[in-house]
């Protein structure tokens, strides 16, 4: 996908100086979280059967950390009508292990928690990333990779 235009505001909106208002939120979106708690869960599950690197938990943080600037960049650059950051980069930063960041970003920014294709497919890449930690360092399917 490629970058995104900045959406333009109307005319009404440019002369009168009154902003839109944005649909009131359903819920708190808490239920993100448990993704996180979940996955802690089972990373110290397949840790204790076979240990797993820190520094696999510390590629994870400092990707999240990553993520999140990236959404709170995109945040503001939405906000002032400016260029930015695509989806796609969204969603690879996602994948390489920082979506925990990214949803504690999309909560805390609220942003990118409206639009139903973004939320499937970052969704999608949440469950491939948990999939591939799985497979990579379940003492089940295969002989893990960063074992300590």
């Amino acid at each position: 996908m490629r970058q995104t235009r900045p959406r333009r505001q109307s005319s009404r909106t440019r002369q009168t100086g009154t902003r839109r208002r944005m649909p009131a939120r359903t819920g708190s979106g808490a239920g993100a979280y448990l993704a996180i708690v979940a996955f802690t869960s089972i990373y110290l599950v397949v840790d204790a059967y076979r240990p797993v690197s820190i520094w696999v938990a510390a590629f994870y943080l400092a990707v999240s950390l990553v993520c999140f600037v990236a959404y709170a960049m995109d945040k503001s650059a939405a906000v002032a009508a400016r260029w930015r950051v695509p989806e796609n980069t969204l969603l690879l930063l996602g994948f390489a292990g920082g979506w925990p960041g990214a949803i504690v970003a999309q909560q805390v920014l609220r942003h990118k928690t409206k639009k139903a294709g973004f939320r499937q497919a970052f969704w999608g890449t949440v469950a491939l990333n948990v999939l591939a930690f799985v497979m990579i360092f379940s003492p089940l399917l295969l002989p893990g990779m960063l074992a300590r």
